[in-house]
């Protein structure tokens, strides 16, 4: 492993360890009421579906069928707050790898060291790509085992591929974090843009479906390509997923564009 990735990820340590645990108690918990809540379904999802107003029973998914397994798992976990939670911990982490660095003025004497630019974004991104991934393959963990001792009877193979597109989209928020950073080298506005996308997509995806004037907006977010498949109810959504991935590749050959061509510390 490179040493600059692994300095990173050194780096990153205290924030994947606690996001990690964080999002583990988070699925561990709320998963676990599933068994307890199924031994009255019909009052449970009367109450869970009276208890949001419409609008924000669309932000969860309709909940139509929370008194399912995979339903329930999918307005817990894979729905509104799994996501979240997840693309909180990548934006912060996208933040740290370039524009935090450039704040304190710690870049500058990075960008002395022989190492150029472009291997500097690169080795950044894989260090952030590597710790989303293992925080992602523990909270997969988590979500399986937990769901199957709830009982919920949802395949593991349905939960590795909305856990996989869960990824994607992170992956997506954590490198578009980054490439900001990458161009104006300040937090304030990466976490703005990454906040204001993430937000107004999530709303436009989940809105869009019954609001025929901002229906063609959800093909701009890449909510639309983690959600529309409905990688629990249906498998793996491939052709979503690839677009996540163009995206994603986009937006690094953006930042090092950007990064390449800016003066830092100005």
């Amino acid at each position: 492993m490179p040493t600059l990735v692994r300095k990173t990820l050194g780096e990153y340590r205290r924030a994947l360890v606690g996001w990690t645990v964080g999002l583990c108690a988070f699925l561990g918990m709320y998963i676990s009421i599933f068994a307890s809540m199924m031994k009255d379904p019909d009052t449970f999802s009367k109450q869970a579906i009276a208890k949001y107003p419409g609008a924000l029973r669309d932000l969860m998914g309709g909940m139509s069928d929370i008194a399912t397994g995979t339903g329930y798992l999918q307005a817990i976990a894979y729905q509104l707050l799994g996501p979240l939670l997840f693309t909180m911990c990548a934006v912060i982490l996208g933040n740290r790898a370039l524009a935090a660095p450039e704040e304190a003025k710690t870049l500058e004497l990075t960008l002395t060291l022989p190492i150029d630019r472009r291997r500097l974004l690169l080795e950044r991104w894989t260090a952030l790509a590597l710790g989303l991934l293992g925080v992602a393959l523990v909270t997969l963990v988590v979500a399986g085992g937990a769901s199957s001792a709830a009982g919920m009877g949802v395949p593991f193979g349905r939960i590795l591929a909305a856990h996989t597109g869960l990824f994607l989209l992170v992956l997506f928020f954590g490198t578009l974090t980054l490439c900001v950073g990458a161009a104006f080298g300040r937090r304030q506005i990466a976490l703005a843009v990454a906040g204001v996308w993430g937000v107004a997509g999530y709303i436009v995806e989940t809105m869009g479906r019954s609001v025929d004037a901002i229906a063609w907006l959800r093909w701009l977010t890449p909510v639309h390509y983690y959600l529309d498949g409905r990688p629990l109810y249906q498998g793996w959504p491939y052709g979503d997923y690839l677009v996540l991935l163009g995206a994603t590749a986009v937006l690094l050959m953006t930042a090092l564009l950007a990064f390449e061509r800016r003066d830092v510390g100005v």
